[in-house]
């Protein structure tokens, strides 16, 4: 996708744990200033900022979805690591606001930004040389409530045992046809973004970003010839658990409710994606070379 002009910034973070990362701010917002962007900051990161320093400019400062549609920015810029990132995509939802990630963490295959690279990264953003790409995500439905507020995840959504060192059941079906009852700690569902996170950890295999594809990947699994399964991301996956106690964890991207035995929940794609921000220089291939340190092994 074509890249777009931007003039107008949402800041948005969760913490700073050090003097370290709140001078990594001091040095976004001199860059955001030196090319004349206006922005606004989600409250609560402007009041991490305010615990290491004051800001000297009086800026909008924002907390809800309907304030952010009011603000109307024309992309986010999201710091920390890539829990951060999941965290505002529950702000952004449908909006189709871009988001630029700079890492302050560590891994973080969504914040592609490195945080020494800030003032080149907002050079490019001032000057168009990135383009948009598409992210997408699944929904949850289920027939009694989990994730109210926003049941939809870029990441994963998992369920887990819970209070119990006992494997659960899980029950899988897809368009209505069962395809597996897992014996396993727990099962997880992954979009493509969510292939490098916890599917990953467990065995699942790495899908570009744009695949059209949902991972379904099992938490140890008692039965070793169980293995993740790649599925379109067009089907209907379902699901039910079994075990020995009645409560269970799900999580949806960072997210967690307990549920139990009577829930069914259903996976599908959602009819909205995320768009992020691909500065010039960076692709998919580089990101995973560098995060997984190929090409490295002092051997070669």
């Amino acid at each position: 996708m074509q890249s777009a002009e931007i003039q107008r910034l949402l800041i948005y973070g969760q913490h700073i744990k050090s003097t370290e990362e709140y001078s990594y701010v001091l040095n976004l917002i001199d860059a955001l200033q030196a090319h004349g962007y206006s922005y606004a900051f989600y409250e609560p990161f402007a009041a991490e900022i305010a615990r290491f320093g004051t800001i000297t400019t009086t800026q909008t400062l924002l907390q809800t979805h309907d304030q952010l549609l009011q603000f109307a920015p024309d992309a986010a810029i999201v710091l920390g690591g890539d829990g951060t990132i999941l965290r505002s995509v529950t702000l952004i939802r449908d909006s189709n606001i871009p988001i630029l990630g700079i890492n302050l963490g560590r891994l973080g295959f969504l914040a592609s930004v490195e945080k020494t690279l800030i003032p080149k990264a907002i050079y490019k953003l001032k000057h168009g040389l990135f383009t948009l790409v598409n992210r997408s995500l699944l929904q949850l439905k289920s027939n009694f409530p989990l994730f109210e507020d926003f049941a939809f995840g870029l990441n994963d959504f998992t369920v887990n045992r819970r209070d119990t060192s006992s494997m659960i059941t899980v029950y899988v079906s897809i368009d209505g046809i069962p395809l597996h009852a897992y014996w396993a700690d727990g099962l997880i569902i992954s979009t493509p973004t969510g292939s490098t996170g916890y599917s990953l950890s467990c065995g699942g295999p790495i899908l570009f970003p744009d695949a059209s594809n949902f991972i379904i990947t099992p938490v140890a699994p008692h039965n070793l010839t169980v293995r993740p399964v790649v599925i379109p991301d067009d089907k209907l996956i379902s699901i039910r658990v079994e075990g020995r106690q009645d409560s269970f964890m799900c999580t949806l991207d960072s997210r967690y409710e307990t549920f139990g035995r009577s829930h069914v929940i259903e996976i599908t794609k959602a009819s909205f994606s995320i768009r992020f921000i691909q500065l010039e220089g960076q692709n998919f291939m580089h990101t995973l070379g560098e995060k997984l340190l190929w090409g490295r092994d002092k051997r070669n």
